[in-house]
């Protein structure tokens, strides 16, 4: 296997340290990152807020009509 002038520069360029790496998801996330987590992680809970009041209003439907209303009378 002879090497290419181009997959030896490829080889070259996949040598890429940690601090790179880093420095490049710093660069891509903002200098804050957490607030990303902090904004999916209240969406997360305001949408299961909002999925068990749905389901507490429709099971409250649900359970009136099939409640049976008994009537008794004096005579």
């Amino acid at each position: 296997m002879t090497g290419s002038p181009e997959a030896k520069r490829g080889r070259d360029d996949a040598d890429v340290s940690l601090a790179e790496v880093e420095s490049q998801l710093r660069a891509l996330l903002g200098a804050n990152g957490g607030e990303a987590k902090i904004a999916a992680v209240a969406a997360g809970v305001g949408a299961l807020a909002l999925g068990f009041a749905a389901v507490y209003l429709l099971g409250r439907r649900k359970g009136r009509r099939r409640v049976s209303v008994l009537e008794i009378r004096r005579v």
